[in-house]
């Protein structure tokens, strides 16, 4: 009985480790035909139900899925991102359908149409209503999918907040309708093209003239980014571009760096909390996620008040230590700091003896708390 317990345990364990992935048959009456859709759910996903994620739709989920899975439970895993649902749309064999577009005017038609109606109006419907979704979308594509994915751009309200378009063959019209739209943009939006050396002399021309005029856009909605790779295909670039974006369009939910921290929190002229609030309200606001602030942002916060001797702010931090991390040291010592260089040593000395009762955090110990009691209980003679 107990093996059997043992084991139980054990397969549960494995099961909440790792992302999990499954394959269904999606019956869409737009597209008249059932289409194979594979959804990787995070890790963790059936165990914390009160979690809601951000969702990636892949075409050419034949063959780009995995690519886009795999690097997302990568970077997830490591927290440079946040955990999100992936799902790929298979398109062998019905990727010329898929992509029909107009010559008159590039717009989808016919099974084009259609195919962009199954996304809009019932894949992405019927995964918030089965699954734990924010309002956080990402669409990713390659080549003609690439060009297609723009089209959700085009709406009034798009249904995408961030692209990543990889050695797009554009339609014709495009390189007109994308700058228009971009330019025009009310909320956040993420767009992340890229290509390759040895992409074809059409793709390079078409990309390489809307970089031009995407590049000139001041819009404070548009975060853009332009990535040419030297030396991979027209089809490993994927490989190389779903990283890079990754990293681009999650930059703010990563932790502080020491770039971030020498060139940017350093040189800040007001409160580096405030800095840090603010980018905690970015990820609630952009994600749909209430991030606990990290151990790592606090001590380069702290780090920035020491360097700068802005002291003043170690009161706030403080206090948003100690709602953040309640049962430890952090709150107590930062406050501590705060009442020793403002003036008020007895408040300092009372601050740092209440070690005792909390929990050690971020090489700050009980013993460092004492220490530094004892040091002004000396040299004031509490």
């Amino acid at each position: 009985m107990k093996l059997i317990c043992s084991i139980s345990v054990l397969f549960l364990t494995f099961a909440t480790s790792f992302s999990q992935v499954k394959y269904e048959n999606f019956t869409s009456s737009k597209l008249g035909e059932d289409r194979q859709i594979k959804i990787q759910l995070p890790r963790g996903y059936s165990s914390n139900v009160e979690k809601n994620y951000p969702l990636f739709i892949v075409l050419d989920g034949d063959y780009l899925f995995e690519v886009v899975a795999g690097n997302v439970d990568y970077y997830s895993y490591w927290e440079d991102m946040p955990d999100a649902i992936v799902v790929g749309i298979n398109q062998f064999d019905k990727r010329f359908d898929d992509c029909m577009y107009s010559e008159q005017n590039s717009l989808p038609i016919e099974k084009g149409a259609a195919f962009f109606e199954f996304i809009g109006t019932e894949l992405v419907p019927y995964l918030e209503k089965n699954y734990r979704t924010t309002n956080f979308r990402v669409a990713v594509g390659h080549g003609d999918t690439a060009n297609f994915i723009n089209y959700y751009l085009l709406k009034a309200n798009p249904l995408f907040q961030a692209y990543i378009v990889a050695s797009p063959e554009l339609a014709p019209g495009m390189l007109d309708y994308i700058p228009e739209r971009l330019v025009k943009l009310e909320s956040k939006t993420f767009y992340f093209l890229a290509l390759t050396n040895n992409d074809s002399k059409s793709i390079r021309d078409m990309a390489g003239a809307i970089n031009s005029d995407i590049s000139a856009i001041e819009n404070e909605n548009l975060e853009y980014f332009f990535k040419d790779f030297e030396g991979p295909s027209h089809y490993s670039v994927p490989t190389h571009t779903i990283p890079s974006a990754i990293e681009k369009i999650f930059k703010v939910f990563q932790p502080i760096t020491k770039q971030e921290y020498k060139e940017v929190i350093l040189e800040l002229e007001d409160s580096p909390v405030d800095y840090l609030v603010n980018k905690y309200e970015t990820i609630n606001s952009l994600f749909g996620i209430n991030k606990k602030i990290l151990i790592n942002d606090f001590k380069a916060i702290s780090a920035a008040i020491e360097k700068n001797e802005a002291f003043q702010y170690y009161e706030e931090l403080g206090k948003m230590a100690r709602k953040e991390y309640p049962k430890t040291l952090l709150g107590n010592y930062y406050l501590g700091r705060f009442y020793e260089e403002q003036g008020s040593p007895k408040k300092a000395m009372r601050t740092y003896q209440s070690a005792y009762l909390l929990e050690e955090i971020a090489g700050i110990t009980k013993d460092l708390m004492l220490e530094k009691a004892d040091a002004i209980k000396n040299d004031f003679g509490y």
